[in-house]
């Protein structure tokens, strides 16, 4: 048995008034079924605009730089088309996992006729978000950059510009996967191009004008023409000067590396959480929920959209979709609840939603 502060009533209650439902009001105008999901937040904005100029820059150097100078015309084409294929299904999962609701609760439905309606039965409870006035249903947390409860949800990530949660997680895993994978692809084709270009076609290249010079002293040719710059195209290895193509290509190495190593940890950490049923939120709390968890093959597959095909590497292919919140899906069962006037004692499942209230908190900062 454990003593809840004063402050928690709102939020821990069997009673609509203690909610305060007068407060809530809902929203003047819902958002219509099927509207763009789009949050407007600065520094996410920034951060997609940054992740769609990084992609871009790495098809720039890819293209411009490597495969078109490349005279093997076979290696230009498998390479170009495996590059482009993986890039642009980055930059649509990430669309998706931009403009996908992750899984808001309707906002404002902590209304006194709401809550009355769900004809809560002793031993019943409903929790409320102070901060959006919504009643939350299990492994609901708050964030406060959508300004929602999200269901479900893992952590708010600044570079899709959006909640990974219930609806969009499958898009986000496919963008960390497709983006390590992209820049993989990329630090591959520097390495040959380095070993190929810079030990071939460049040292060639300056043999050669050393040797041109010597012939010209031997055949005695006019002073004139001996000053006459050597006319050899370096274009067999970039369009670019040596010292801009090493440029380019070294800045490739560093984003392709950094992006790899980054991606591939955000891959990893996601696809746990789906295979274990718990959230990044629940991992850092280490919550003991008495819930049933669902097995890892399960839940994969409610993740990815049905048995394993091909639709799961497709970002286009949406999850499964998960059924419309029922009433019992509002309501949750304790053990026992005991109101009084300044206390609320209550067993270990109200305690256990005080830390997800605080848990809330933490993500929100």
């Amino acid at each position: 048995m454990m003593l809840i502060p004063a402050h928690h009533f709102r939020d821990i209650e069997r009673k609509p008034e203690y909610l305060q439902p007068e407060k809530c009001i809902p929203p003047p105008h819902s958002r219509p079924a099927g509207t763009m999901w789009f949050i407007r937040d600065g520094c996410g904005i920034a951060c997609a605009i940054v992740t769609w100029f990084l992609v871009l820059y790495a098809e720039f150097v890819v293209l411009f730089v490597m495969l078109i100078p490349s005279r093997d015309y076979v290696y230009s084409v498998i390479n170009g088309l495996v590059f482009n294929l993986l890039a642009f299904l980055a930059l649509a999962s990430h669309c998706r996992a931009m403009l996908t609701d992750p899984g808001a609760v309707p906002k404002g439905n902590a209304t006194k006729e709401f809550i009355e309606s769900l004809q809560l039965k002793p031993g019943q409870v409903v929790y409320k978000c102070p901060k959006c006035c919504s009643i939350k249903p299990d492994r609901a947390h708050h964030c406060s950059v959508c300004k929602r409860c999200i269901r479900k949800m893992d952590h708010h990530c600044p570079w899709v510009n959006n909640c990974v949660g219930e609806n969009n997680q499958k898009y986000f895993v496919l963008f960390t996967m497709y983006i390590a994978l992209i820049s993989l692809h990329a630090l591959i084709m520097v390495g040959f191009h380095f070993l190929h270009c810079f030990e071939e076609d460049w040292t060639n290249l300056l043999q050669a004008y050393g040797l041109t010079r010597e012939e010209t002293a031997e055949a005695r040719i006019s002073l004139h023409e001996i000053k006459q710059p050597l006319k050899v195209s370096s274009t067999e290895c970039s369009s670019f000067s040596p010292p801009t193509t090493v440029i380019l290509l070294i800045l490739l190495c560093f984003e392709g590396l950094l992006f790899l190593i980054f991606t591939s940890v955000m891959f990893g950490t996601q696809v746990h959480s789906i295979c274990t049923d718990e959230t990044g939120i629940e991992r850092l709390q280490r919550k003991n929920q008495r819930r049933q968890r669902r097995g890892s093959w399960k839940s994969v597959k409610e993740t990815f959209g049905g048995d394993f095909s091909l639709n799961w590497f497709n970002p286009f292919s949406g999850p499964s979709h998960p059924k419309p919140l029922s009433d019992r899906d509002w309501v949750r069962q304790v053990s026992s609840v005991s109101d009084t006037e300044n206390t609320e004692t209550t067993t270990e499942e109200p305690s256990e939603e005080r830390k997800d209230l605080d848990s809330a908190e933490v993500v929100n900062e």
